[in-house]
């Protein structure tokens, strides 16, 4: 029984998804966003609960990222054409469309995961879930915007610059380090620790506002200290 929980866990990744989805199509960005970040959340439960029970199999690993180009592929794109449609009526009419470009290279980041043995301790290129919640954020900046943001975030041009970093990102060659913890001690875990610590202070601060800063910052800690990722 043990061994199903895992992928029952993935599957809610997969049905938060597309509840997410309904909720885009029907107007209602906010609550999208929250349930994007429930999926990110059983997104992360999935893997813990198998390192912990000590369960994986191939048939787990394809469940995750099917789900996951649900959640963090097309989620992403359907939230910036809906985006894209809103910022604006001049625009050409294939703009909004391009928001779907995030889903292409979603995609091709989750396949180049599977089957890239250095990125089992370590990731090379931003994860699906950090790009989408990036996006997901941003329904949420408008919906309680203190920083006067909204011209920036309802500007066609922004976003599609948005959308274009963030593809690149999804596929560059740029190790990232995995918040897997082998242990609890600082010596092994600086960057990790830091990372969480101004993670929760920022939002604590910013609150939707800090999603883009943290996942700039994850990006520049990774860089500054570079993971290593493993060869098979």
């Amino acid at each position: 029984m043990k061994k199903h929980l895992p992928n029952a866990v993935t599957c809610l990744n997969l049905f938060s998804g597309c509840l997410a989805l309904c909720n885009i199509f029907a107007g209602n960005l906010e609550t999208g966003a929250y349930f994007v970040a429930l999926s990110a959340l059983f997104d992360f439960f999935d893997g813990l609960l198998a390192r912990a029970l000590h369960v994986s199999s191939p048939i787990g690993k394809d469940l995750d990222s099917l789900a996951d180009v649900v959640s963090f592929g097309v989620v992403p794109g359907a939230f910036l054409f809906a985006l894209l449609t809103q910022s604006g009526t001049d625009l050409p009419d294939w703009l909004p469309y391009a928001g779907f470009i995030v889903t292409v290279f979603s995609a091709l980041r989750l396949a180049k995961f599977n089957n890239d043995t250095r990125q089992s301790d370590s990731f090379i290129g931003l994860p699906t879930p950090a790009c989408t919640l990036v996006v997901a954020s941003l329904p949420l900046i408008l919906a309680n915007d203190r920083f006067a943001l909204s011209p920036y975030v309802l500007n066609p041009w922004v976003l599609l610059a948005l959308t274009l970093v963030l593809s690149g990102l999804l596929v560059a060659e740029l190790p990232l380090f995995a918040l897997k913890f082998k242990s609890l001690r600082w010596q092994d875990n600086q960057v990790r620790f830091v990372f969480l610590l101004l993670s929760v202070g920022l939002l604590l601060w910013l609150w939707a506002a800090a999603i883009p800063v943290i996942i700039l910052l994850y990006v520049l800690l990774s860089v500054v200290s570079p993971a290593k990722p493993s060869v098979a």
